[in-house]
């Protein structure tokens, strides 16, 4: 399985533990609470489902809407399926929740494992916010050094766009060590409100707020975003 298939099954799992969906709803939420994924087709999707029902961690329903229950007459097509969540796939989504390996770092897998971090335990949370932040941080070190290289040999252009490119990184970096405060401190993300999965955690009774992503430490600053 390559990389952002296993990326698209952990998002569509987790996406169906908060509640059953039609697979254009599915793709909906994908696109819209999950940037990363707004290049996904139906064409990559449904095979992506039918692999997760072959697996046992989904299974397909029809639908139960007045709508879909008049489908078929109207239109000669079947009512559309609804995908539900089984125990094992719960199970599994639970496991993939868990693992904190460098894998959880890279861009579009840390992009997607912190859209969920309202279902996961806070010392996994941890683990992979250190962790992504050594990877800017040893990404941002090269940058420097390249840069510290080459200066002399860039365009004005060129070089604008290097440091462009390293104030990113700074700026996540500032970011996620705010989240880590934040964690150590026992704030939680408040769920409602962005419109993504709920970013409520549910393992502790602690209360309150973490920065939103693209916050920097710096009051004055336009809120950016971070991946």
């Amino acid at each position: 399985m390559s990389r952002r298939s296993g990326i698209l099954e952990f998002a569509v799992l987790g996406l169906l533990r908060e509640s059953p969906m039609h697979g254009y709803e599915l793709r909906k939420r994908l696109n819209t609470s999950l940037g990363v994924f707004r290049a996904f087709s139906y064409g990559t999707l449904y095979p992506c489902l039918k692999t997760l029902v072959a697996n046992g961690w989904l299974i397909e329903e029809p639908g139960n809407t007045s709508e879909d229950a008049l489908a078929a007459p109207l239109t000669g097509r079947r009512a559309k399926i609804v995908y539900r969540l089984t125990a094992e796939g719960k199970e599994h989504f639970e496991e993939l929740l868990s693992q904190t390996g460098p894998d959880a770092y890279e861009d579009e897998t840390f992009a997607a494992r912190f859209a969920f971090f309202g279902q996961t335990s806070r010392d996994v949370r941890m683990r992979v916010l250190e962790g992504r932040r050594s990877r800017l941080e040893e990404r941002l070190e090269k940058m420097r050094a390249s840069l510290a290289r080459t200066r002399e040999r860039l365009d004005d252009y060129t070089l604008e766009l290097q440091r462009h490119g390293m104030e990113s990184v700074e700026r996540e970096v500032r970011w996620l060590n705010e989240l880590i405060e934040s964690e150590r401190a026992g704030r939680d993300l408040k769920g409602s409100g962005s419109g993504g999965p709920a970013q409520q955690d549910t393992t502790s009774g602690a209360t309150g707020d973490l920065p939103r992503p693209g916050n920097t430490s710096r009051p004055d600053s336009p809120d950016d975003t971070a991946t």
